[in-house]
């Protein structure tokens, strides 16, 4: 294995190759044992298939590592006081994207340590990166608390609004395009075993499933009695609402929601710039926030593993 150093002295695996050796690691885990270091090259090695991925996460791990040994800190001392510490310091030198993908890096490592018994909790479980909204050309994306705003700010008691907050839900909790809701039946929201399950037909007509998320499914559950349409399996689930306020068998249009979509923002309070794709880039953007790597592109690949981590309402 042959490894190479980068602009700051960090000895990093040659392009191309995964990184197996025991060089570059760390005294703060090569001090904890074999079965420490091991772990740790395992991580990069075998865990994380994406090459720019790992050679950025190594570059963190390395940073977060420096500045342990520096206070002469072992692995077993850590914890959230001190991660938490090593994120406020570093926010003053790093942009919030680059401080993000460093707590990304260090609790994701941590978290194979636990599953790996070298160390009983994460101790970067419970630490918060600093807030960042991502915008890129004209979809604004919702802070978390923008997320539940709207969510929160939906009426109830009205078939529209439960319609309303499941199909806003799912989009968000799914990470899927308005046109795969849209196009969903009754019953491709299921369960199977004790799960429930969202099933989507996207682009090109693959059709996938992915978990509902605890939220959706209660929304999704409240829509569905409200409206007693859930006997009828191969209607649509999102249907429009006639002039006299009751839900029609007519499947919803891209033009309703998109003006649904408008009319809620305002109703909470949020930019009407808004639109149908700032709810899967949100959700996308949650997980990151909570995490979470784009080591595979695949959103539906990163949805399960979101489940476990992040709450936005």
């Amino acid at each position: 294995m042959k490894l190479s150093p980068d602009d700051n002295g960090n000895m990093l695996p040659v392009p191309g190759q995964l990184f197996v050796g025991r060089g570059a690691v760390p005294a703060l885990f090569l001090d904890a044992g074999e079965h420490s270091w091991r772990r740790f090259v395992e991580f990069f090695s075998a865990n994380i298939r994406n090459r720019n991925t790992r050679e950025a996460y190594l570059r963190a791990v390395l940073r977060f590592s420096r500045w342990c040994e520096g206070k002469k800190l072992r692995l077993g001392q850590l914890s959230p006081f001190i991660i938490a510490a090593y994120i406020e310091e570093v926010s003053g030198e790093l942009s919030r994207p680059s401080v993000k993908q460093h707590l990304a890096a260090i609790r994701m490592l941590f978290d194979y340590l636990v599953i790996g018994q070298v160390i009983p909790v994460n101790p970067a479980a419970a630490v918060r990166g600093p807030k960042y909204s991502i915008k890129k050309g004209k979809t604004p994306v919702l802070a978390g608390d923008q997320a539940r705003r709207l969510l929160d700010s939906i009426e109830t008691n009205t078939v529209a609004g439960l319609r309303d907050r499941a199909l806003i839900g799912a989009m968000i909790f799914s990470f899927a395009r308005v046109s795969a809701v849209l196009g969903m039946k009754v019953e491709d929201y299921y369960a199977d075993g004790k799960r429930w399950w969202i099933r989507l037909l996207e682009k090109g007509g693959k059709s996938h499933e992915v978990p509902a998320h605890h939220k959706a499914q209660e929304f999704l559950d409240e829509y569905l009695a409200a409206t007693g349409i859930g006997a009828d399996r191969r209607s649509p689930l999102f249907r429009s609402i006639d002039r006299r306020r009751r839900l029609s068998e007519r499947r919803m249009q891209r033009r309703d929601v998109l003006a649904m979509v408008k009319r809620r923002a305002r109703q909470a309070g949020l930019p009407d710039m808004i639109s149908c794709h700032t709810f899967r880039a949100t959700g996308i953007t949650a997980y990151l926030d909570n995490g979470g790597t784009l080591e595979n592109d695949q959103p539906y690949y990163l949805h399960c593993r979101w489940l476990f981590s992040l709450v936005i309402a």
